[in-house]
């Protein structure tokens, strides 16, 4: 089968598509034959070697590419329940230092890893839901806001952050969308209340909309201070890129750590969430995704077709 991988650190050239071994699924354990796989920020960082600079990723010979995954299953490991072959799912490969990951013509996953697509789901649309859509239901788990609370969302139109906006809407906490003057009319769509454009002082517009700060904020465009310093005292920010802000006044700061979470993962398929899919590549052309992605203005996933 063919899967992307990376042999050493660089620019998008440092990309190979490789034929390797058809993997096993081993106990617990499925093997979905890719439909498709989204391209994302993280994986550019995997790529350049930013993650491994960081600590976050030991140095590996071989580094498999891709955490989201839509597809069929394609075969079951000895003691695995929940699936049959032929399934519709969708899934997260959340761990760092594997030689194949997500983007690939098939890929193991742990079954906990793992959820149903709902029927006449569209695959391509399905692979943009996972790391996006946990990040931001993981994100709002720690912020805690509740019906009638305030909440910044930065970044409001990217895939984290319109997860967001669409996740806490639907929970009745009132939005602060923060995104380009040309998103509002989007930002508004999916559910948020307010809008304030990125250009703006940030803390004051804030403000000026929410008397003494917003309750909470989900930092997905790590801004930093300044969105600490839209939150009310003793309030909370949670920061989505690992770069949490000094806690000041008394303010709960946290960052998320994304991990697999196959039954809540089920529960965002079924939610109704609106997917966007900025465009489908086939496999082959993944360095040409990359290229694309580092341009920036994008909105929505880059979507590999194998």
């Amino acid at each position: 089968m063919r899967a992307v991988i990376v042999r050493s650190f660089g620019g998008p050239e440092v990309l190979e598509v490789v034929e390797v071994p058809v993997p096993e699924p081993g106990s617990g354990q499925v093997r979905i034959r890719v439909a498709a796989a989204a391209v994302n920020p993280v994986d550019v960082q995997t790529r350049s070697g930013a993650l491994t600079a960081g600590g976050l990723l030991p140095a590996r010979q071989v580094i498999g590419i891709g955490w989201d995954v839509a597809g069929t299953v394609d075969a079951l490991g000895p003691r695995t329940t929940g699936f049959r072959r032929g399934d519709a799912v969708l899934g997260l490969s959340d761990r760092l230092a594997l030689p194949l990951k997500a983007q690939a013509e098939y890929v193991v996953l742990d079954a906990d890893a793992v959820a149903a697509v709902p029927a006449g789901s569209d695959l391509v649309a399905a692979a943009t839901l996972p790391l996006g859509g946990l990040t931001a239901a993981q994100a709002l788990d720690i912020a805690a806001a509740g019906p009638g609370d305030t909440l910044l969302v930065t970044g409001a139109a990217g895939a984290v952050g319109g997860y967001t906006v669409q996740l806490a809407a639907a929970a009745g906490v009132r939005v602060v969308a923060v995104a380009d003057v040309g998103d509002e009319e989007l930002v508004r769509d999916l559910g948020a209340e307010f809008f304030v454009p990125r250009t703006a002082d940030l803390p004051a517009a804030v403000r000026g909309l929410v008397p003494g700060g917003v309750h909470t904020a989900v930092d997905a465009a790590s801004v930093g201070m300044l969105a600490l310093d839209a939150v009310r005292g003793g309030g909370a920010l949670v920061s989505v890129r690992g770069n949490a802000p000094t806690p000041l006044r008394g303010i709960r700061v946290r960052n998320v750590w994304i991990r697999a979470d196959g039954p809540r993962l089920a529960e965002l398929a079924a939610a109704g969430l609106r997917p966007r899919v900025a465009d489908v590549l086939p496999l082959d052309k993944v360095a040409e995704a990359h290229h694309t992605l580092a341009a920036g203005g994008l909105r929505g996933r880059l979507v590999l077709v194998p």
